[in-house]
């Protein structure tokens, strides 16, 4: 993988600290815990489905939501994972982009961080870093698969 040209100096383009929060702003679902510096954040918030329910006056409709994200998270990591590989920029921040904002509706607070931070390692074309994350997006993206389908999703 290899992001060709230089960085770009846009405000977008900001790298993390090593500890600075993971789960970036605007992207925790209201309810969840502030985790602190130094503090993982949960790997599911599950206030957030409930309030998309309430939002959508359906909780079928947010159950029908996690569950098309739990049935889609393979071919989105493919894409992910695939974009990378081949150091197109523009499709590995399209893959990343869906993965950041679909976690975050469902409450994947750990997912959407890594993703958030993989998009900012895409951004400044730092191809070392976006291999390291894509790793721990992977382990988080199965981990928060699981934990949908067995506290969300047994019942349906």
């Amino acid at each position: 993988m290899s992001f060709q040209g230089a960085p770009d100096d846009g405000d977008a383009t900001i790298g993390l600290s090593a500890d600075a929060s993971p789960g970036g702003a605007g992207l925790a679902p209201a309810g969840a815990k502030d985790t602190g510096p130094d503090m993982t954040p949960p790997l599911v918030d599950p206030t957030a489905l409930q309030e998309l329910g309430s939002q959508l006056e359906s909780p079928a409709v947010a159950r029908g939501f996690a569950r098309d994200y739990t049935n889609m998270w393979n071919r989105r990591y493919q894409s992910l994972a695939s974009s990378l590989g081949s150091g197109d920029e523009a499709a590995a921040l399209d893959a990343v982009l869906s993965l950041k904002t679909s976690s975050a509706m469902v409450g994947g607070v750990r997912l959407a961080g890594l993703a958030r931070e993989l998009e900012d390692a895409i951004r400044v074309r730092d191809a070392n870093r976006a291999r390291l994350l894509l790793q721990e997006v992977a382990e988080s993206g199965n981990e928060t698969v699981d934990e949908l389908q067995f506290s969300y999703l047994k019942d349906s």
